[in-house]
C-alpha cells in the first residue's frame, strides 16, 4: 500500500531538485499519483476529471477535487484534502464540471499558472525531474507493485486451468477479470492482450469473438492497476494443450532468450547489453527476425516507461528499476509465443517479482 510517508518522501526529494521559490501548482495525473497517491479509478463516474496539487517550498501540500470523485481518491496522502461541491444530487451542477477547480487555480497564489501543463515554462523541468524520480522505486511502491502481481498471477492461474476449445477470447478475459476481482477483492483495470497469434500478422489485441481451436497460440499478455501501479507479464498457452514440436522449440527458444536476459540484469548494466542478450539466442537459431519488439521496458505508474530495453537504447540500469523481460517469436503456421517476468533491479541483481507458471500447457 501507498504511505503517506512514502508521498512525503517523494514530494521532499521533488522539491530539493525543484528548488521552487514559491508555490507550485501541478495538475498531470501521473505527478498528483506519484507524489500524493492521488488516483481517480477508470470504472467511475469521475473518470476524466482530476485534481490539483498545491505544494509550498517549504513541502506542505494541499489536495483539491471535486466532491463527486471516486472513493479511491480518498486514499491519497496530503496535508489537506479539500473536495470542491460540483453536484450533490439534489440541485444541478455547478457549472461546467472542467471549471469547479478553477477558483483553486485562481486562490493558489501562483498567478492563474499550472506549473506542469506543457505550455508552462517549468513542465519540461518538472516532467524531467519527475521521470528520473520515478526509476528508482520506494519500497511502499514495490508492495503496491507486488500486490498487482499477485492479482496477475490469480489470472494467469485461471487461464491454465480453463481454456479450452470452444471459448471465445472474451470468455478467457470474463474468466481472468474475475479471478483477478476475486483475488483483490473488488474489480480493478484489467487490460492487455488476449487473443490467438497466427504467427506475423498478429502479435497481440484486445479479445474478441474468435472460438478458440485447439492447436492455437493463445498471447495472455496484460496488466492489473492498483490505485494506479500496475503489472505487466505474459503467458502463452497452446489451446487444447497439445503443443506442435515448432511450438515447443519456439517456446524453448524465448525462455532461453529470457536466461540470457536475466544473466544482464542489475544496477549500471546497459539497456542495450540486455536486448542484445535476448536477441542474440534468437539470432544464434536463425530466426532473429521473428523478434520485431522490444526486449523490455520499465513499468510503475505508466507502460511503458523508462528504461526501454531496445535495439537502440542509450539507457542504462538503476537500482529501483521495474523493468519487465517479453522475449517472443512469431513465426507463420506455427503460431506466435510471447512469454515475460517482471523484475526489480538491484546492485546485485534483480529480485523477480512476478512468479506465474510459464508454460504451454
Amino acid at each position: 500500500m501507498i504511505t503517506a510517508d512514502g508521498c512525503r518522501a517523494r514530494r521532499q526529494r521533488f522539491l530539493d531538485q525543484l528548488k521552487p521559490t514559491g508555490p507550485l501548482l501541478l495538475g498531470d495525473p501521473l505527478h498528483l499519483r506519484y507524489l500524493a497517491n492521488f488516483h481517480v479509478e477508470a470504472f467511475s463516474l469521475a473518470a476524466d476529471f482530476g485534481g490539483l496539487l498545491l505544494l509550498r517550498p517549504d513541502g506542505h501540500a494541499t489536495l483539491y477535487h471535486d466532491n463527486r470523485a471516486a472513493k479511491t481518491v480518498e486514499l491519497a496522502h496530503a496535508d489537506e484534502r479539500k473536495p470542491v461541491p460540483w453536484y450533490t444530487g439534489q440541485e444541478p451542477g455547478q457549472g461546467p464540471r472542467r471549471m469547479i477547480l478553477k477558483p483553486a487555480v485562481e486562490a493558489a497564489g501562483t498567478g492563474g499558472r499550472i506549473h506542469d501543463a506543457l505550455a508552462d515554462p517549468t513542465a519540461p523541468q518538472i516532467f524531467t525531474i519527475t521521470s528520473e524520480l520515478r526509476r528508482r522505486k520506494d519500497p511502499d511502491e514495490v508492495d503496491q507493485i507486488r500486490a498487482c502481481m499477485r492479482a496477475t498471477e490469480a489470472g494467469h492461474a485461471w487461464a491454465r486451468a480453463h481454456v479450452r476449445p470452444g471459448m471465445t477470447e472474451l470468455d478467457v478475459y470474463a474468466g481472468i477479470a474475475r479471478a483477478v476481482y476475486t483475488a483483490v477483492g473488488h474489480w480493478a483495470v484489467v487490460y492487455g492482450d488476449f487473443t490467438v497469434s497466427p504467427g506475423s500478422a498478429k502479435r497481440g489485441g484486445p479479445p474478441t469473438t474468435h472460438a478458440l481451436q485447439a492447436g492455437e497460440t493463445l498471447i495472455l499478455d496484460y496488466s492489473v492497476i492498483l490505485q494506479g501501479y500496475r503489472s505487466d507479464f505474459t503467458n502463452t498457452l497452446v489451446v487444447g494443450g497439445n503443443p506442435s514440436a515448432d511450438q515447443r522449440n519456439i517456446f524453448g527458444l524465448c525462455t532461453m532468450a529470457m536466461a540470457a536476459g536475466e544473466r544482464e540484469l542489475r544496477a549500471g548494466a546497459a539497456c542495450q547489453t540486455v536486448y542484445d542478450a535476448v536477441r542474440g539466442v534468437f539470432a544464434a537459431a536463425g530466426v532473429a527476425e521473428n523478434f520485431p519488439h522490444h526486449a523490455g521496458h520499465g513499468l510503475g505508474l505508466s507502460h511503458p516507461e523508462p528504461p526501454f530495453l531496445v535495439r537502440h537504447s542509450t539507457e542504462s540500469l538503476v537500482a529501483g528499476d521495474v523493468v519487465t523481460l517479453e522475449p517472443g517469436l512469431y513465426i507463420d503456421g506455427v503460431g506466435g509465443v510471447r512469454i515475460e517476468h517482471n523484475y526489480l533491479i538491484t546492485d546485485a541483481g534483480y529480485d523477480r517479482l512476478s512468479h506465474h507458471v510459464i508454460s504451454l500447457t
